[in-house]
């Protein structure tokens, strides 16, 4: 059950960074990053109510809070990625080292212990995510867009693994607060994301509750299996937009990519099975 969680927080993931990427090329990307996370904030509480917490101890909202600040962070810098179309680095340098950093804090500092089959998918997952994103040769700012969205990824997902099970889903609510928090100097400084026509505004908060849900269902899935595993298979998201691009915009898939889409298969199937 913890693998099917963690892919299908992937799948959340995979169609928000498709959706945000193709809305932040059509507008300000700071309002889709700011607008995102108050519908994050929108839909985690909501779904915080009707799912009422066993105990709550300050200790979970503060690393639920230090996970919104990685989530601010990492989606600040991936939309700003995105809107310049750098996908092809962006994405590849944020989930691949994201994926290195929350995996090596698991096994370094928290006492994960993934059995052969999973350091196998593991060892896969990096080489199938950098494949299946086309491998982007560019440096620069784009590179630089990635590894700091890469370190706000590994702190969203290893933070957030800290909460107790018991807490329910307000780590997630604390951390769309801090986010959101995190993001209002940038709002400050742009007026003019608050005031983005109806249907891209709508759309951007929609983002963000599907990026809400994609963590809801990490949490979830981090409470039944260990964090290593279940970080790897959450960032297998980047296989989804090459995906989309291929079926909704009618986009070549290059044979480096096709590679890729098999190894991130694999990866799934030794990390569900290991």
């Amino acid at each position: 059950m913890g693998a099917l969680l963690a892919l299908t927080s992937a799948l959340c993931y995979g169609i928000v960074d498709f959706t945000g990427g193709l809305l932040s090329r059509r507008v300000p990307h700071a309002a889709v990053t700011f607008l995102g996370q108050l519908g994050g904030l929108l839909l985690a509480a909501g779904a915080a109510l009707l799912l009422p917490a066993d105990v709550l101890a300050g200790s979970d909202l503060l690393w639920g809070a230090l996970s919104g600040a990685g989530s601010a962070t990492a989606m600040r810098f991936l939309n700003r990625g995105l809107s310049h179309g750098a996908m092809s680095v962006v994405v590849p340098v944020s989930a691949v080292t994201g994926v290195a950093l929350s995996v090596l804090c698991g096994v370094l500092v928290l006492g994960d212990r993934p059995g052969a089959l999973a350091w196998a998918g593991i060892a896969v997952t990096g080489p199938a995510l950098w494949w299946v994103s086309g491998g982007g040769t560019r440096t620069g700012r784009e590179a630089t867009d990635g590894l700091l969205a890469s370190v706000g990824v590994a702190v969203q997902y290893v933070a957030l693994g800290q909460a107790d099970p018991g807490s329910g889903l307000w780590p997630v609510v604390a951390g769309r607060v801090a986010a959101v928090l995190v993001l209002l100097p940038d709002a400050v400084r742009h007026p003019g994301i608050l005031r983005l026509p109806a249907r891209p505004g709508a759309q951007a908060l929609l983002i963000g509750a599907g990026a809400a849900l994609g963590l809801i269902l990490y949490l979830l899935a981090v409470q039944r299996q260990m964090l290593a595993v279940a970080v790897v298979l959450a960032s297998l998201y980047p296989a989804l937009p090459v995906v989309l691009g291929l079926a909704v915009l009618h986009e070549h898939v290059s044979r480096r990519q096709a590679a890729g889409l098999l190894g991130a298969a694999l990866a799934t199937v030794l990390l569900t099975i290991g």
